[in-house]
């Protein structure tokens, strides 16, 4: 049941993302136009929306530790996301209580070779982030497990 359940995660995920950025989940609704606005990084700035890679993460937090991750997100974690380029797309917590201790979020990327700039050559090596990470694990980690899924859009996706 576990991966009928990350299909439909997925999915809903990636609705919600579209409609967080403003975005008609109708394709025969919305322009080309609206999601490259939405999804950009800066007011101004052309994606190239053939190569605009999204990466789904899903963090399952430590026992006892979900608290924690959340406070690093809110105190540290978005900022330096944003300082590094790496646009948020979305943060979320299950309703469901047999995945309480899991956070799901999105972000957004220009291409792949600007998610290895930002965040493996970026915020992963960022002295910042580095201690915060050290400082929010001094009582151990706050996960157990990491999952990544690196995401295009389809031709008929709303949000590209």
């Amino acid at each position: 049941m576990p991966g009928k359940f990350l299909t439909v995660l997925c999915a809903t995920i990636i609705l919600l993302a579209a409609l967080a950025v403003g975005c008609d989940p109708a394709p025969q609704q919305s322009s080309s136009a609206d999601v490259s606005k939405a999804t950009s990084s800066t007011p101004n700035s052309k994606v190239d929306q053939a190569n605009q890679i999204f990466e789904l993460r899903i963090y399952t937090a430590a026992p006892g530790k979900m608290e924690a991750l959340h406070k690093r997100f809110q105190d540290h974690t978005l900022r330096l996301f944003d300082k590094h380029g790496i646009k948020s797309i979305g943060y979320w917590t299950a309703a469901d209580n047999e995945e309480a201790e899991r956070l799901y979020y999105m972000v957004a990327y220009p291409d792949r070779a600007a998610r290895e700039k930002r965040l493996i050559q970026g915020i992963a090596v960022d002295p910042e982030f580095l201690q915060a990470v050290a400082e929010s694990e001094k009582d151990g980690k706050l996960t157990t497990k990491t999952e990544s899924i690196l995401l295009t859009p389809t031709d008929y996706s709303a949000l590209k």
